[in-house]
């Protein structure tokens, strides 16, 4: 059994908890948020960010404020453009995970924001690591945050150009083919260690040589690492993107799209600002480990005569406390640490997904930190906070019983039934509002009753009295039942307070949340509840002794099997999507296999959908527990909810 997964049957939740019990508030308010938790050393709020309430943040913050000032405006100042095109380039060989959302939010929010186009373009030169399962995840990802490609391409597309101009480079004298190992190749570029470097002895071969020999690699004379083309740059510039970078290798290997028409494919350094050059693309903007890349950039372009783009690079967001590395994961999944790569505790863009984190909270997210030149740390609370400030804002609540026991009310009619009328949300009064049964058996909580009482106990007790949320009067526990071998307790007593006419109401100190018995509205609907904690202990797992499987979370999901939900959860889960954004509006009409779809053009994904919504759109906070999301594992006939996020970052505190 997977030690990180903990089943609860019917596990006390005090036992989680301090022994002293918070004092609840007197009525039944709503849970203030969290306290602004402390960013990474290297994150800092811009002056705007800072004069910005926590309750409106993450929803009220200009959504193009990252383009309107800083280094995005500025790099659009250095080269103005009538049409922006930009384009975002990831290989297919991965799922996309939250630092990719920046690269997203940035290449596709700038030609948006200036009018313009933003391609996706596959850089698909390496058949051995590309599956055709990525391709439809990437576009997917994409348009889950809300953007559309303007056209779709791939690197590949270019392949017969590519070749023909790395004819023309040879014949420029700028490319030469090689026969170096990869030792030599080291020792020429001074073996990382700043030693003396000296130019290969194949650079100095004739041109037409090299063209024989790059046609002899293209016609498969050569096995693979006999031979390469290398670009004829400068040996003695300091930066080591100079070095004569290797334009083309042999890889035997069947090309998704290509099959096996080659035999040679180009590499990054020679594909990326060539396929820019043919997509006109005016701003190339990347992270700041291409910015020594930039200058063998611009030498390419000049080299063979093209349209040079303008490339700039921003810092990257890396996210402490988990592991964004495909090997690692990939490592979580083998082992069954985890579900797959959209298990809800990892940070790719599908486990997020899955997890119920909306697309809008991770753009807020992005927009909130802001794009310079300098790397991003970020730990894992911070970016929960903003995802709690976003649902607070847009999603209704529910009542929900994680751990339920029931509590008949012995003084009311066995028959007896009260609408009670509730708002979706007290804060938004066009989310509408909702009733629910009120009988004679409720479910409450198992961590809201005590068997003995405390003075600073203010929930229920025998003996004492507690509210039920919007129940007009209070219930007083009068005795309970428990279960000799597990010794827990199986039922509560009590009566229902309503004074006798003419007499004083007396509110209670605090109310609860609650689900009715009521078979004739099917209450309570019944739910397993997954609740998940960070899957690694330490803000950075790799630095832990043994490593990072070494520093797995051995609690970091918890399983309530028996939760119930209030009825409004039909409403909530028929009006979904919660919020109704662009990237969720219209979804595919199966249930998400990451892993398995075929299509992976926007067109192809579009005729598959319906306005049918995804589970994970059914979103909602559940009143003094946390928000929830429905689980793709959910069926007709059972659902399973996902924790989004605590109510408070202490989760304790809750």
């Amino acid at each position: 059994m997977d030690e990180s997964k903990v089943i609860l049957p019917e596990r006390l939740l005090e036992e989680k908890k301090p022994a002293k019990a918070k004092k609840q508030p007197k009525v039944p308010k709503e849970p203030k948020l969290a306290k602004e938790p402390k960013p990474a050393k290297e994150f800092k709020l811009t002056a705007a960010q800072k004069e910005k309430t926590p309750s409106d943040a993450a929803v009220a913050l200009d959504p193009n404020s990252m383009f309107k000032e800083g280094f995005l405006k500025a790099v659009y100042a250095e080269r103005p453009s009538k049409h922006v095109i930009t384009r975002f380039p990831p290989e297919p060989n991965g799922y996309l995970h939250i630092g990719h959302s920046k690269a997203i939010a940035i290449n596709f929010g700038f030609a948006r924001y200036y009018g313009g186009d933003c391609y996706l373009r596959y850089d698909d030169t390496n058949p051995e690591k590309e599956e055709e399962k990525y391709f439809t995840a990437i576009l997917e990802m994409i348009e889950w945050l809300g953007f559309k490609p303007y056209k779709i391409t791939y690197s590949s597309d270019n392949f017969q150009k590519l070749y023909d101009l790395a004819e023309d480079l040879i014949n420029r004298d700028g490319a030469y083919v090689c026969h170096c190992s990869d030792t030599e190749v080291k020792k020429q570029r001074g073996e990382g260690k700043g030693l003396e470097r000296y130019s290969c002895s194949h650079r100095d071969r004739p041109i037409e040589e090299s063209l024989v020999e790059f046609r002899a690699m293209r016609d498969g004379n050569y096995k693979p690492r006999e031979a390469v083309l290398r670009m004829k740059q400068d040996m003695q510039d300091g930066n080591p993107q100079m070095w004569d970078l290797t334009a083309y290798r042999i890889l035997e290997a069947e090309h998704h799209r290509s099959g096996n028409k080659w035999r040679i494919y180009p590499t990054y350094d020679y594909t990326h600002c060539l396929c820019d050059s043919f997509e006109d693309i005016t701003h190339s903007l990347c992270t700041t480990e291409f910015q020594l890349s930039r200058v063998s950039y611009e030498w390419l372009c000049d080299a063979v005569k093209v349209y040079k783009p303008m490339q700039r690079e921003y810092g990257r967001l890396n996210v402490t406390g988990t592991v964004l590395s495909k090997r690692k994961i990939a490592k979580l999944v083998d082992e069954k640490i985890v579900r797959g790569w959209d298990d809800p505790r990892l940070y790719t863009l599908v486990a997020l997904r899955r997890r119920g984190v909306p697309p809008g909270a991770i753009l807020s997210f992005v927009n909130e930190l802001g794009v310079s030149t300098a790397n991003t740390n970020i730990q894992l609370a911070r970016f929960e906070q903003v995802v709690r400030r976003y649902l607070e804002q847009t999603v209704p609540r529910l009542m929900l019983v994680l751990d339920p026991i029931p509590v008949i009310i012995d003084n009311l009619p066995d028959d007896y039934l009260e609408d009670i009328e509730l708002p979706f949300s007290p804060k938004d009064p066009t989310m509408g509002n909702h009733i629910v049964p009120f009988t004679k058996t409720v479910y409450i909580d198992r961590s809201d009753f005590r068997e003995v009482d405390s003075k600073d106990y203010f929930r229920l007790a025998p003996g004492k009295a507690v509210g039920l949320l919007k129940v007009p009067f209070p219930i007083k526990a009068t005795s309970f039942e428990k279960d000799e071998t597990t010794g827990l307790v199986t039922e509560v007593h009590a009566t229902y307070e309503k004074p006798e006419e003419g007499s004083a109401f007396k509110k209670p100190k605090t109310y609860i949340q609650w689900v009715a018995s009521s078979p004739k509205h099917k209450s309570p609907i019944r739910a397993e509840v997954r609740i998940f904690s960070a899957l690694f202990k330490s803000e950075n797992p790799d630095s832990a002794e043994g490593g990072f499987m070494a520093d797995l979370n051995s609690h970091s999901e918890e399983i309530y099997p028996n939760a119930m939900i209030e009825t409004g959860f039909n409403e909530v889960r028929a009006r979904a999507p919660w919020p109704e954004k662009e990237g969720e509006k219209a979804v595919k009409d199966e249930k998400t296999d990451p892993s398995s779809s075929e299509a992976h053009t926007s067109e192809d994904i579009t005729t598959k959908s319906s306005l049918i919504a995804h589970p994970e759109t059914v979103r909602f906070q559940g009143l003094r527990v946390a928000y929830f999301a429905m689980d793709t594992d959910s069926t007709d006939g059972k659902i399973v909810l996902n924790r989004i996020v605590s109510l408070k970052e202490d989760s304790g505190k809750a």
